[in-house]
């Protein structure tokens, strides 16, 4: 009778756990003790939405009989669309069947789960119905496999990939931040950043099923490195944000020099002009092409350098190279520093007839695996080290050589 007691008390606590705690929910895995309740998941039904369901099954088992059942299901709003909706409904189980009632979290549609739930072996067959507002969905899902409560967590692990305070970055962006934020401030945080000098990442204004679940989501965005920092403090203290830092962005370490800042400094802000001009004098030589211009993104700080060259393929034809080759100067950590990064990107060249008179109309079909078999932009990357008097960051021992 007591131990009856015990698991009654144990089902009905699970019962009563709203559907937002539980989608927030910390289990540490433990061994079940001999003849107790055990935790089981499945993290599939096939056929919901077309396949496109994101389900999580949490059963609570006493032997081999299931007491207690909690469905999780996010799902695309429409057919083919990025905007997901959500329920989490507490089953009621009768023999073989379960049962439930609850509203969508974003939409409030109402949700009706009927399912008959059919052992066989070590996999469980699931049929029935889950209707979401006028919308019905047969449900035939076969030879389902669960998982333990600690595989389950091992496999919900994930990284937002935010570091507020990284010792340099080597491992992230100095132009790329994100922020964290709580689902219901998040749309007062991102009218926040109209007006200002900001590219935030499209991507990342998808709320998707990890973000409903965690009730955060994780927004990422292009700065200027000089403003990065002071950004990120005023970002931290707005209502709702949770986390913010630097992220993985443009830079590879592969094509990145690091340099002594003194000579590129006036006062406690990069003298951009005059390194714009030395880069460019250099990728001028190695290129053999003339510059035409150069500027700096006022948001990411990103810079761009135009150069034309006489295209050698048919000089005949007196055609033009237009390359044009991106780039981005920052301090090479947060805070002081008496280091400068600058990250090449790899030019991308286009050629056009721009004579006077009838022009040679002119497509490029070269494939991306093509233009990566270039050869290594005629030594740029060596020479501006040589003129930076800066360094290459050998990738096996992990320092700048």
């Amino acid at each position: 009778m007591r131990a009856l007691l015990v698991c009654s008390t144990v089902v009905l606590a699970l019962l009563a756990v709203p559907p937002q705690a539980f989608a927030q929910m910390k289990l540490s895995p433990k061994a079940t003790a001999p003849g107790g309740p055990e935790t089981r998941y499945f993290t599939s039904i096939d056929g919901l939405m077309d396949g496109n369901a994101d389900v999580i099954l949490k059963e609570t088992r006493q032997g081999k009989t299931l007491t207690a059942a909690v469905l999780d299901v996010c799902y695309p709003i429409a057919k083919n669309s990025d905007r997901k909706d959500r329920f989490v409904v507490n089953l009621q189980v009768a023999g073989q069947t379960l049962t439930g009632s609850t509203q969508s979290v974003g939409e409030k549609s109402p949700v009706n789960v009927k399912l008959t739930r059919k052992q066989s072996g070590d996999t469980v067959e699931f049929r029935g119905q889950i209707a979401i507002g006028q919308t019905v969905t047969e449900v035939t899902s076969p030879d389902n496999s669960d998982l333990s409560e600690k595989e389950f967590l091992d496999s919900q692990t994930s990284d937002d990939g935010i570091t507020p305070q990284p010792k340099d970055f080597t491992d992230v962006s100095p132009e790329a931040i994100a922020v964290k934020v709580k689902l219901d401030a998040a749309t007062d945080f991102l009218k926040s950043l109209k007006g200002q000098e900001i590219e935030v990442t499209l991507a990342s204004l998808t709320v998707g099923c990890d973000a409903l679940r965690a009730g955060e989501q994780t927004i990422t965005m292009s700065v200027d490195p000089e403003r990065a920092g002071a950004l990120l403090a005023k970002f931290k203290a707005m209502p709702g944000v949770t986390a913010a830092g630097w992220t993985a962005g443009m830079t590879e370490m592969d094509r990145t020099i690091r340099f002594p800042a003194a000579d590129w400094r006036e006062g406690d802000k990069i003298n951009k002009g005059k390194l714009a001009n030395a880069v460019a004098n250099v990728l001028s030589r190695t290129l053999a092409a003339k510059p035409v211009s150069q500027n700096f993104n006022p948001a990411t700080g990103k810079l761009k350098l135009v150069f034309k060259r006489p295209n050698q393929d048919h000089p005949a034809l007196e055609l033009t190279d237009t390359i044009e080759v991106a780039g981005l100067v920052s301090p090479d950590k947060p805070g002081t520093t008496d280091k400068l990064m600058l990250w090449i990107g790899s030019p991308a060249t286009t050629t056009a007839d721009e004579g006077s008179g009838a022009r040679l109309n002119l497509s490029d079909d070269a494939s991306a695996d093509e233009e990566g078999d270039l050869p290594d932009d005629n030594g740029s990357i060596e020479a501006l080290v040589k003129e930076l008097k800066g360094q290459r960051w050998d990738a096996d021992r992990s320092v700048w050589k």
